[in-house]
């Protein structure tokens, strides 16, 4: 009996040592290493294989802006620009806004594009490459954006791409910022149960040949987004193993997940919301102090929720 009992003590505690020793091994293990994409199809998505028209390569020559905000935008939304530069987008002493667009319709030739140069002579603060700006493109954008930072801005603490439409309390955001990590770090609405849409008339359709997967991997909403300026050129590098697709958002998501990133909500404590609003909300200012973001708005809207938010906002 005794020997039947102290056998079967074995046996368990042997079991019992097997599951720990695997659940330590899941633990401890790492995605399986990503396959390189094939040569061509990296090309039509690498910032590599296209061209600057305009560029502003020495705006952070001599500064290390603690955030830099990156706005893509079309070429022919002048209005939201220069609203931007009159509201949270101003120049300040640790903040750098610049916008990002792709050729207008008619190419570098039109009209469109004449102003837009002359735009960027006047305000400095305009990148643009040679590919088609469109909303199919959006995902070639994002990847514009973040080699640009890389290259052109590393000494950068933080970084937000954000809509041209978006409200931003910049105050807010800088204050979380302070107290926020410095590397790996990625916030916004974060979305952890998106799945492709088949319908063929969708416009954020994807069919299975596009992505095969049932599920996207937890992403930041594109309406804006913020995060340490080092994941600029970890994107850019995870971005080769990662086939284009049209969703930018859903794919700066499956890049973080090649690098083994998860983004963080913002979350508040004190008022149980998201800091993140992507959403229509009625303009209120102390509602309003309580978030980071709330879209959208059009240029006008935008400066004149400005003109009373940047007053008052800090008596609420």
């Amino acid at each position: 009996m005794r020997r039947t009992y102290s056998w079967r003590l074995v046996k368990l505690l042997t079991v019992s040592a097997v599951l720990v020793l695997s659940a330590l091994v899941l633990v401890g293990k790492h995605p399986p290493k990503p396959s390189p994409l094939p040569v061509e199809d990296y090309r039509l998505i690498s910032p590599q294989t296209y061209h600057y028209i305009l560029n502003q390569p020495a705006v952070c020559q001599d500064t290390s802006p603690f955030l830099v905000f990156m706005v893509p935008v079309a070429p022919v939304e002048s209005a939201a620009r220069e609203a931007i530069r009159k509201t949270w987008g101003a120049p300040s002493q640790d903040t750098l806004t610049l916008f990002y667009v792709g050729l207008p319709e008619g190419g570098q030739v039109s009209g469109v594009q004449d102003k837009l140069v002359e735009e960027s002579r006047r305000h400095a603060d305009i990148v643009q490459m040679d590919f088609e700006d469109s909303y199919q493109n959006l995902t070639l954008k994002t990847l514009m954006m973040m080699n640009w930072l890389a290259t052109h801005c590393p000494n950068a603490s933080y970084a937000m791409k954000v809509d041209a439409d978006i409200f931003v309390n910049v105050f807010y955001l800088r204050r979380q910022l302070r107290s926020s990590p410095r590397q790996g770090f990625i916030t916004g609405s974060v979305i952890r149960d998106g799945s492709p849409r088949r319908e063929s008339n969708s416009k954020w359709h994807l069919s299975e040949e596009q992505y095969p997967e049932d599920t996207f991997p937890p992403y930041v909403s594109g309406a804006g987004y913020v995060f340490s300026a080092d994941l600029a050129a970890r994107i850019s590098w995870a971005s080769s193993f990662v086939r284009a697709i049209p969703l930018e958002d859903v794919y700066v998501g499956l890049c973080l997940r090649v690098l083994g990133i998860r983004p963080v909500y913002s979350y508040s404590l004190l008022t149980l919301r998201n800091l993140f609003e992507i959403r229509n909300l009625e303009y209120n200012r102390c509602t309003f102090a309580k978030l980071i973001i709330v879209n959208q708005f059009k240029p006008s809207q935008l400066m004149d929720i400005w003109q009373d938010f940047s007053k008052g906002h800090t008596t609420c």
